[in-house]
């Protein structure tokens, strides 16, 4: 490829905060935009090449075969964009986004490859544009450079591209932060309307949805060192009061991997002969290399984390530890207790796509 940007070329990212901030709280201001959670990706074609490059400038052009088609026929001949890979799944009216689905399409065999782009077809939804023709867009202002992406956008009839809304009222902004989530969206995005493209830098800021739950701890991974605890498995008890797996907690320190193979010891279930009970998850489709072995515990020890949302009957992503919580028996930790956000269509989402 010969385009006026080196490619691969690297993604401007965003630094977490807590609120959404004011308008008006820098010069030039803000615009806000929902919070795809996908695969981060960027677009690129010149001419009869087009490729898929993935926030760690990995091509995913194989997995994604049915984007690739769209955007050859669609994009210009030469364009670089920015934007998420997206599934959507649900009837018409109740869409959402399917963190799980987008995440099996990333499998080694051609044959399912092809299925799954039927089954589940992605949609790229685009918020920036990084180079058009033989010009480079990196050192325009984002006002700039979303006023040509929507010049671009706007006249693409394909309906597997989106163009992400952006308001420039933080209130708006709020409206789409407490709403959108019910169709699996993450939070918000704040971008100052007067920077440059900056690749690898965190000039951006995302508001992202956290909340907490007590859940049962019923076993633990070995860490891949072979040292201490690598992640809890954690549990509620559903309608029927069996335990459900609702997922895990990792990102634990050297120290504290230590620390919990003691703590847990007396916990650790145990056959007829002193050795520890142990079990598989199941093997995940898109990461069949990992060692899904565990140790299973007693599930008497409640834990307090916070997560993003919950997604059927487990968290989106891996929580995070908040406190031990001694105060609370397992029989408490139920799944219904554990709070969902209000559903909402995706279609009205991107209803002014």
């Amino acid at each position: 490829m010969t385009l006026p940007i080196e490619i691969p070329a690297e993604p401007m990212l965003a630094k977490a905060v807590s609120a959404i901030p004011a308008q008006g709280s820098i010069p030039g201001g803000y615009l806000y935009e929902p919070k795809w959670d996908g695969f981060r990706c960027l677009v690129v074609r010149d001419g009869d090449e087009v490729d898929l490059r993935s926030r760690g400038a990995k091509s995913l052009a194989r997995y994604f075969p049915e984007v690739i088609e769209t955007a050859a026929a669609s994009l210009p001949e030469r364009f670089v964009g920015d934007g998420e890979l997206v599934v959507r799944v649900g009837e018409p009216g109740a869409q959402r986004l399917d963190w799980t689905a987008l995440s099996q399409r990333i499998h080694p065999a051609a044959s399912r490859v092809a299925r799954l782009s039927a089954e589940f077809p992605a949609e790229m939804v685009f918020f920036d544009l990084l180079a058009l023709g033989d010009d480079s867009l990196l050192d325009l202002p984002f006002g700039e450079r979303r006023r040509r992406l929507e010049g671009v956008l706007r006249g693409i009839a394909a309906p597997a591209v989106h163009l992400t809304r952006v308001t420039d009222d933080a209130a708006v902004a709020q409206e789409w932060f407490d709403v959108f989530e019910g169709a699996g969206l993450d939070g918000v995005v704040a971008k100052p309307v007067g920077d440059p493209y900056s690749p690898g830098r965190r000039t951006m800021l995302k508001i992202k949805h956290s909340r907490t739950a007590e859940c049962v701890v019923w076993g633990y991974r070995i860490h891949t060192s072979g040292q201490g605890v690598g992640s809890l498995l954690l549990a509620a008890h559903n309608a029927d009061g069996v335990l459900q797996p609702v997922g895990g907690i990792g990102a634990f320190s050297n120290r504290t991997r230590l620390d919990l193979i003691d703590m847990l010891a007396p916990l650790v279930e145990r056959d007829d002969a002193g050795e520890a009970v142990t079990g598989e998850t199941e093997r995940s489709r898109f990461a069949s290399g990992k060692d899904r072995s565990f140790v299973t515990l007693r599930p008497e020890l409640v834990v307090e984390v916070r997560f993003d949302q919950l997604e059927g009957e487990r968290f989106r992503h891996a929580a995070q530890f908040v406190r031990w919580r001694p105060d609370r028996t397992p029989e408490s930790c139920l799944l219904s207790d554990i709070d969902r956000a209000p559903a909402y269509d995706l279609s009205d989402v991107l209803a002014d796509d």
